[in-house]
């Protein structure tokens, strides 16, 4: 692969993402509405993958409806989601829009006035931001309405990690093979979240993909001999660039491979 990762590193890695995906487990959703919002967020998804109730230990996250302010049902709820470590998201639909919700960090409360019906895109941003790469990709595998939100997380993280990585590494080519598997677990992760099968299969598959970034690499050579002093500037924009580009790309064959969401 380009002399930088070959078939073994890449099953090496296939195996590792395999292995770090958590069994799968529901999204629950409670409180105001929670029928509702569980249909909605449900579109499409696995038996049992969106569930009303239950208990929240074992759940994959937690999306809590507040008809106003906070209720002890409601505290209660979330401080269980908090101490089994359970992903939380708030959604406010009564009065009290600004008001913090204990247990719930403030950029995870989404605002729905009364009235404008649920915004599901913005509940499904709050949950990608809340879950690992990992969980995001096993939820966005069985509920598909959150799959474009974690998707873009996966790839916008990513992204800022190898632009990061290419901005601090001063030796020309050190940081390629760390680029590089940081790719290949990004591409492998949207896989998951697409439901696709992660085997030795997927090799030649990730190698295309993974093609493109080396020519971003040589992009990145070419403007360093115009602008040495700025190469830990450029190094970063082509790191950043570069993944991105390759995760928009495995975006598009794995939403083709898993059909209309």
């Amino acid at each position: 692969m380009a002399g930088s990762l070959d078939a073994r590193a890449v099953l090496r890695v296939v195996r590792e993402v395999r292995h770090s995906l958590p069994e799968p487990r529901a999204v629950q959703v409670s409180g105001a509405l929670a029928d509702v919002l569980a249909k909605e967020l449900g579109r499409g998804a696995a038996p049992g993958a969106v569930r009303v109730g239950g208990n929240v230990e074992g759940a994959a996250a937690l999306v809590r409806s507040l008809a106003g302010p906070v209720t002890e049902e409601d505290e209660r709820e979330l401080a269980a989601a908090h101490r089994a470590r359970v992903p939380a998201v708030a959604v406010q639909t009564g009065g009290g829009q600004d008001a913090a919700v204990p247990y719930v960090l403030a950029t995870a409360v989404v605002a729905c006035p009364p009235g404008t019906g649920f915004p599901l895109e913005r509940i499904a941003a709050a949950l990608a931001a809340r879950l690992s790469g990992g969980a995001g990709a096993t939820v966005a595998a069985r509920v598909p309405v959150l799959r474009p939100a974690v998707c873009s997380d996966l790839i916008r993280g990513a992204s800022a990690q190898n632009g990061l990585i290419g901005a601090a590494v001063f030796v020309p080519g050190a940081d390629l093979p760390v680029l590089a598997l940081n790719q290949l677990r990004l591409v492998l992760r949207l896989a998951a979240a697409h439901g696709v099968e992660l085997d030795r299969g997927r090799v030649p598959e990730v190698a295309g993909l993974l093609a493109g970034a080396f020519g971003f690499r040589a992009v990145a050579r070419s403007l360093l001999g115009l602008a040495p002093a700025a190469g830990w500037a450029v190094q970063g924009a082509v790191a950043y660039g570069g993944t991105r580009a390759v995760g928009e790309a495995a975006l598009r064959l794995y939403a083709a491979t898993a059909g209309p969401e």
